[in-house]
């Protein structure tokens, strides 16, 4: 009898151990292919069982949650959506995430293991923390003037602290509002629907996810490159250009828009933005010395990130002479996203220096404790202290004197340089109007905003578009919504 009970108590514990190992077997081994199992609802549910963090702007939330006492609980909210989607994107119940929602997810959501009071806390307990807030860097004011300067068309803003790198306003319209997409029923399907067939593709990031021709904008690097190289030393003297001039090499002829750039100075033909005189530039630089200041600048760099990516702003390096000539004119294979040109203006005016962008202040836990702060970001020196000085003092005639005055500010010091590309088979589409700048309030001792717009579809004859005249006023509302903030700070204003 006793070895019948041993027998049983044998089998009993044999029995113990083999549910121990399959349970072991289901939540540990199998457990990552039941996560990623469609059928597998509980992830989501989790995810979705409390409000999600929120993204600042100015102090102020523009995402909440909405209770809907469903399944899937807690569904997204925006303020302003169409202003701030180029920043926040969409967190959505269906179609994911994407932008800051998407690289700051976890926070947002709860889930990033920084948020635990604890290591490995969450892993015992089986318990969620609550989603954590982002702070950003933009300027509200800066980003409505950049919204509203573009009024519907096509194209973008993008501005910066000169000084830190900080994002002051990053616009891109046709907009979208994100919070149709934010559900999982039948509307949200429409909506991610219509918005992937308007053809003028609202859902696309154009400050940092678009590259475009900067056209004579890119002016500043060609300069710069030739300064920096010693190719140019007297920006008076005369630079024994052509007009027409011939690309090397070929029978095509390069003209002007301006008159008066036939021999012209090299600071005539910045104000003026003849192509002619920078076109042979470029040639007499060489692709090497204009190779290593488009990088300095962030050209060729695929690794940006503010902190989601951005595209890939491009200078040819394989290139004829030809071509050369026409890459140092913002044309050929030469593109740049409108973040990456307001990085060129930065640097100007930050003495040649260029500070990496950033679009996240801090983040902090949803009691307000901080969790992480934006640190030192890396710096790159693109130019000669001396050749940025040079640069501004330029930058500053062209609002003054030349095709930029549609963007001085009256008791500020302000530069720019305009930018007409051209585009499509044989040029036939409509040109991209380019403003870069840089502005100073009168009581700054440094640069506080530097500035890029690009306008798709300017609203003008296809002779008359411009940067100066298009772009220029956009800049210039962005610019003084900035200086604004910093004079109402000071005592005495």
């Amino acid at each position: 009898m006793t070895r019948h009970i041993r027998h049983a108590g044998f089998f009993c514990a044999l029995l113990l151990v083999a549910l121990l190992v399959n349970a072991a077997r289901v939540q540990v081994v199998q457990a990552p292919a039941y996560d990623r199992n469609p059928a597998n609802r509980r992830p989501d549910i989790t995810r979705y069982e409390q409000p999600r963090g929120d993204i600042l702007v100015g102090g102020r939330p523009v995402t909440g949650s909405k209770d809907t006492r469903e399944h899937l609980r807690y569904e997204r909210t925006y303020t302003d959506g169409p202003l701030y989607a180029p920043v926040t994107g969409f967190a959505s119940q269906l179609y994911g995430t994407t932008l800051l929602e998407h690289s700051e997810d976890g926070i947002l959501s709860g889930s990033d293991p920084m948020l635990a009071p604890f290591p490995l806390w969450n892993d015992f307990t089986r318990s969620r923390n609550p989603g954590g807030d982002v702070v950003t860097t933009l300027d509200p004011d800066a980003q409505r003037a950049a919204y509203q300067g573009l009024a519907g068309r096509k194209g973008a803003v993008a501005a910066l602290e000169p000084s830190t790198g900080r994002i002051l306003a990053l616009v891109s319209t046709p907009s979208y509002d994100p919070q149709p997409l934010s559900g999982n029923g039948a509307a949200a399907s429409r909506a991610w629907k219509r918005l992937n067939a308007d053809r003028d593709r609202p859902m696309l990031n154009r400050a940092v996810r678009q590259t475009y021709p900067p056209g004579s904008t890119f002016k500043v690097v060609t300069l710069a490159a030739a300064l920096d190289a010693g190719v140019v030393k007297d920006l008076d003297a005369p630079t024994d250009s052509p007009d027409p001039y011939t690309l090397p090499g070929t029978r095509t002829r390069l003209s002007n828009a301006s008159r008066g750039c036939a021999d012209a100075s090299l600071r005539e033909a910045f104000t003026l933005s003849c192509n002619t005189v920078f076109a042979k530039l470029g040639v007499e630089v060489g692709v090497t010395d204009m190779t290593a200041t488009a990088h300095a600048f962030g050209f060729n760099n695929g690794d940006l990130r503010i902190p989601f990516p951005a595209a890939r702003s491009t200078f040819d390096t394989t290139v004829d002479q030809a071509q050369l000539a026409l890459s140092s004119i913002g044309q050929y294979n030469t593109r740049a996203t409108p973040l990456q040109m307001a990085m060129v203006a930065a640097a100007v005016a930050n003495g040649g220096q260029v500070r990496e962008p950033y679009l996240v202040e801090r983040t902090v836990r949803s009691g307000g404790s901080i969790l992480a702060t934006a640190g030192s970001r890396a710096i790159r020196q693109a130019m000669y202290p001396s050749t940025a000085v040079r640069l501004r003092a330029l930058m500053r005639e062209v609002v003054e004197d030349g095709t930029g005055r549609r963007a001085a500010i009256r008791g500020a010091r302000v530069g720019g340089k305009t930018g007409t590309a051209q585009h499509g088979r044989h040029n036939s589409s409509t040109p991209y109007a380019w403003f870069i700048s840089w502005a100073q309030g009168d009581r700054d001792l440094a640069p506080r905003v530097a500035v890029a717009v690009v306008v798709e579809d300017a609203e003008a004859d296809r002779g008359d578009i411009s940067g100066g005249g298009d772009a220029a006023p956009i800049a210039r509302a962005v610019m003084e919504a900035v200086l604004k903030k910093e004079r109402d700070r000071l005592p005495g204003s």
